[in-house]
């Protein structure tokens, strides 16, 4: 979930060529709508997103007991200490900061889908 064209797009792509089926979501409302409706087994969750931001889709996402153990990465440009700790705090499994490598970005989503299913 970003609001972000360019980064959606590198996400898909990466994500894509590594097996993954991604579904897109540009702002808050209607990521928490898809994730309700399609149920994914992970959510990347930008934190400046339109309408909602990540901060509040996290916290709605977790007190739904049908979302509530989706794990959640966190992908957001704000690299302050306070952010990531919310982030956490609110039910975020991890937290990279943009800009960040394709190529861990796919290590972190295997680890922790792999995680889950295993």
């Amino acid at each position: 979930m970003d609001d972000e064209p360019e980064l959606t797009d590198l996400v898909r792509y990466h994500l894509g060529r590594a097996g993954y089926r991604v579904v897109t979501a540009a702002n808050g409302w209607e990521a928490i709508e898809s994730v309700k409706q399609k149920r994914p087994d992970l959510i990347l969750l930008d934190l400046m997103l339109p309408d909602l931001d990540g901060f509040g889709v996290c916290e709605i996402l977790r007190q739904n007991p049908i979302t509530a153990t989706i794990p959640v990465v966190i992908i957001s440009a704000w690299a302050s200490p306070d952010s990531r700790q919310l982030g956490l705090e609110l039910g975020a499994l991890d937290y990279l900061t943009k800009p960040f490598s394709p190529h861990e970005l796919v290590e972190r989503v295997n680890r922790l889908v792999g995680a889950r299913a295993g």
